[in-house]
């Protein structure tokens, strides 16, 4: 019985010793693992090189032979409803350079090498959200109570248009010289559609005859406050506050009248500025300048083709080796 504990001891040190031998065989087959790795850098290492600068200067020389792409980026802003005829109209012109449909260049003089390497494309500009979403709720919920008003309406309005994407963005990509016209008269093309100038006309006539009202209301309501505010020293009876009493004992409501004229001369810059705006139906917001399509100095075929060519040597090297292994076996 005495002997139990120490054969317990000589079996566990046999164990410890085996783990030990384990782990220091890993450590040796890792170690010849690096040090296999390494002769085979160093046998290989002018190969890898030369596949290394080979790579580079391919992809450096077929930088500079690559055309560069010139692209012209132009805001509009779609008015009376047009959005969904802007997109619209900007697929069918895709669709027609595309193909290289004959009528549709021949209306703009354009040749089917003049269409070489020229895109267009349509995108919203987005805004960049800063705001935090609780934030903005408990911000609409201190709106609600002050519901019912003016200034209220019009927050609560400028917030709405904050958030609708007002602006769009066409982009015309080329690499010929004609770009820029072609671009050009694409542009006056999108803005030629006949229902949509007869609405543009309308909208503009109504304007003007809504301005030229309320300057007749203006000038109206301005003489009937210099008229009655003569009779103010005249009048005998106490006044109410804001209140004018005329002869007849009628009641002139000064403070209507000064607000009626405050809405009509917001309401005349509105239309100004809209008549100002709307000269097309799609307003072009700013027509950019031609500008080359910007690339990293180390563009992907500077980086792919050298690890391409790297990749392609350690395969035809692995199959080599799988090749040698499966002889031996045959063997």
């Amino acid at each position: 019985m005495a002997d139990q504990p120490v054969n317990q001891n000589n079996s566990d040190e046999i164990d410890l010793g085996q783990l030990f031998q384990m782990i220091r065989n890993g450590f040796n087959k890792l170690g010849i693992l690096f040090l296999c790795l390494f002769l085979y850098l160093k046998k290989n290492a002018l190969i890898l090189i030369g596949l290394v600068v080979l790579g580079v200067a391919i992809g450096f020389g077929l930088k500079f032979i690559t055309t560069e792409k010139v692209q012209i980026d132009v805001i509009v802003r779609p008015n009376l409803e047009s959005k969904d005829y802007l997109y619209d109209v900007v697929s069918e012109i895709e669709s027609n350079i595309k193909d290289k449909n004959q009528t549709f260049l021949d209306r703009f003089d354009i040749s089917e090498e003049d269409l070489n390497g020229f895109k267009i494309s349509i995108a919203p500009v987005k805004k960049e959200e800063t705001e935090n979403n609780d934030k903005q709720l408990e911000y609409l919920e201190i709106l609600q109570k002050f519901q019912n008003t003016d200034l209220i309406a019009d927050v609560i309005r400028e917030e709405l248009l904050k958030k609708t994407e007002l602006n769009h963005r066409i982009s015309f990509t080329y690499n010929n010289t004609r770009g820029e016209e072609l671009a050009e008269k694409l542009m006056s093309y999108i803005n030629s559609n006949g229902y949509f100038m007869e609405l543009l006309s309308v909208q503009k006539e109504n304007s003007k005859e809504r301005i030229e009202k309320s300057e007749v209301l203006i000038a109206q309501i301005d003489t009937i406050i210099k008229s009655y505010s003569k009779n103010l020293n005249k009048q005998n009876t106490p006044l109410e506050t804001g209140k004018l009493i005329l002869q007849n004992e009628e009641k002139l409501n000064i403070t209507g009248l000064i607000s009626l004229k405050t809405g009509l001369i917001e309401d005349i810059e509105e239309r100004k500025v809209e008549l100002k705006q709307m000269t097309a139906p799609i307003t072009i917001v700013n027509f950019g300048n031609p500008h080359q399509v910007k690339k990293p100095f180390f563009g992907k075929k500077i980086i792919v083709l050298p690890l391409l060519f790297l990749g392609i040597f350690f395969l035809l090297s692995f199959l080599k080796y799988l090749n040698r292994k499966a002889s031996e076996i045959e063997v």
